[in-house]
């Protein structure tokens, strides 16, 4: 699923970003991209919506306004928009049973098209990431659509390829279309290229991308400790007794893969291996690998690699799609993954575990991380606090059956 195309033209659009506490439930159902259908949204708005609509701000599409609501429930006007947007923790049990109650037997439901004209914004958060050939980004978009559901958010998902113009041109169109928060997943080293949404006043979380120097401000950024989950996966190998690794990623221009490959160095180092020995698979510096190429990219690597005369016994795959390439590559040279070779992956995609052999691989814990993403960005948005926060969560090695004891020995051989 992709954003659509830039709007040639907008009617009127939404551009007022200002911040506040609206709770509303979202325009969008559930988890959807922007189709050509909703490029004109913001003009259609302008087009169908009266101003009887916007001045009592609780008519429903189906006619029933909030007065109505009100007056069945025996409450005020405001109670029910208090219910509506979710303000109901001082709230009395029996008022708040009789106003949803009102709510489900007038069927009201509010018409988000005049809530949105009236604030400037939706009750929608943007998730952009490289693409969801990667299941770990479905898994993502899964995870964080279940949290924002059930605090009254919806999701717009975006697929970027790690392309900062594209990333630039969605984070543009989002926050024309009134959406205040972005969850970004492309961890490049500089994210310059986004500073003129944060000074427009779109708030940003960087997912899978540890903060550096020179982040803007405001920003928040939200990781697993990539160098350690590297470390662990290293020191897997090693503990097994493999000697000759080698490490296999695409380009490491990302700053998630640059601190694994950093992790993957460090845990050779400190068991009195010469960094330089670990193989780092030369065939990423020439050849094109996108997201959707991460198996393939596995695959070749260990093919390559396996035909050197001194082939690599234990691999360190960037993550797990690349992972169970090397395991097919493995194949292709008649060997086999957990017994000749080892192999661990990253991120523990669901795949991880049906695989065969079952992937040994670093677990990112997605429900914890989605979950904290979320209140983040949610506190951004409906707060005036200008400063970031960065967050690096422990990963963990989940050991299967892609990886065996090494030529040189076992558990703890050195």
């Amino acid at each position: 699923m992709r954003l659509g195309a830039a709007r040639e033209r907008r009617q009127q659009p939404v551009h007022n970003n200002l911040l506040g506490r609206s709770r509303g439930v979202a325009v969008l159902s559930n988890l959807r991209t922007r189709s050509s259908k909703s490029v004109h949204w913001s003009g259609t708005l302008h087009r169908t919506v009266g101003k009887s609509q916007l001045a009592g701000g609780g008519t429903a599409l189906n006619g029933v306004t909030i007065h109505q609501v009100a007056e069945a429930a025996g409450v005020s006007a405001s109670t029910v928009s208090n219910v509506l947007n979710g303000r109901t923790d001082r709230m009395q049990p029996a008022t708040l049973a009789r106003v949803e109650q009102a709510i489900e037997r007038l069927s009201y439901r509010p018409n988000r098209a005049a809530r949105m004209l009236r604030t400037g914004r939706i009750q929608v958060i943007g998730l952009i990431v490289p693409s969801v050939a990667n299941p770990f980004w479905g898994a993502l978009a899964r995870e964080l659509e279940a949290v924002a559901l059930a605090e009254g958010y919806h999701v717009l998902l975006c697929n970027s390829e790690r392309d900062p113009a594209r990333e630039l041109k969605y984070g543009e169109e989002l926050l024309a279309d009134g959406v205040s928060g972005v969850v970004l997943c492309s961890s490049l080293p500089s994210l310059d290229h986004v500073a003129p949404l944060l000074k427009r006043g779109l708030k940003m979380v960087a997912f899978d991308r540890a903060a550096q120097a020179g982040d803007p401000p405001s920003l928040a950024s939200i990781s697993v400790d990539n160098a350690m989950g590297a470390e662990l996966a290293t020191r897997h190998l090693l503990d097994l007794g493999h000697r000759r690794l080698a490490f296999v990623s695409g380009s490491v221009n990302s700053v998630n893969r640059r601190e694994r490959l950093r992790g993957f160095r460090s845990a050779l180092e400190e068991a009195g291996i010469d960094p330089a020995r670990g193989v780092v698979w030369p065939g990423a510096a020439t050849r094109e690998f996108g997201d959707k190429e991460s198996a393939e990219l596995g695959r070749s690597a260990a093919r390559e690699l396996l035909a050197a005369p001194e082939p690599p016994t234990g691999f360190v795959a960037i993550n797990d799609m690349c992972a169970i390439g090397v395991c097919r590559g493995a194949r292709d040279a008649g060997l086999s993954a957990g017994r000749e070779v080892s192999v661990v992956g990253f991120d523990d995609i669901l795949l991880a575990e049906l695989f065969e052999p079952p992937l040994t691989t670093v677990r990112q814990p997605l429900p914890e991380m989605a979950a904290e993403t979320f209140q983040q960005l949610r506190a951004r948005i409906e707060s005036t606090s200008g400063a970031g926060r960065s967050l690096l969560i422990r990963p963990r090695l989940v050991v299967r059956e892609s990886t065996a004891a090494g030529p040189d020995g076992g558990l703890g051989a050195r």
